[in-house]
């Protein structure tokens, strides 16, 4: 093989390996991001505290989904509010969540997935209910320098046999 061919060679296998960075090499955040991300979930904390469906929803996008533990595709503000009131009013009662773990990645400096491990608390009992630990994926948006959940998926953990 010629100089010039092993050169153009080497030149293409430094863009591959350019081009195939992770995202985790983004660092453009602004100052301030992380205490916007946790006013975010301070939001969605006390929505789900209140057993506020509106509220919670309020803090996605308007075109936001949610998956919840159980699989269910909650899409847009109106849907996630409407799903997420039907769980307070019949099925979540008296918890808050709680938050064990977080990290976030910037995709670009608009975008970010943050993924946090939580639980919920019931009444003043500030320990874990042992069912529902879970693992779950934001990712939020920035728009017009305002932070909103686009999208977030939630995983339960449970024992494998």
């Amino acid at each position: 093989m010629g100089k010039r061919r092993i050169g153009w060679v080497a030149a293409a296998v430094g863009v591959l390996l350019i081009t195939a960075v992770p995202a985790t090499a983004v660092e453009d955040h602004k100052p301030g991001d992380q205490a916007a991300f946790d006013k975010l979930h301070d939001r969605q904390a006390q929505a789900w505290a209140d057993e506020d469906g509106a509220a919670f929803a309020a803090t996605y996008t308007e075109d936001g989904d949610v998956v919840t533990f159980n699989g269910d595709h909650l899409h847009s503000r109106e849907g996630i509010a409407r799903g997420m009131q039907y769980y307070f009013d019949n099925y979540i009662d008296g918890s808050r969540i709680k938050r064990l773990s977080e990290k976030v990645r910037y995709l670009d400096r608009n975008t970010v997935v943050i993924i946090r491990s939580s639980c919920l608390t019931q009444g003043d009992v500030p320990d874990c209910r042992p069912d529902s630990l879970s693992t779950n994926t934001n990712l939020l948006v920035r728009r017009h320098g305002q932070w909103l959940q686009e999208s977030f998926q939630n995983t339960r953990y449970f024992e494998i046999p």
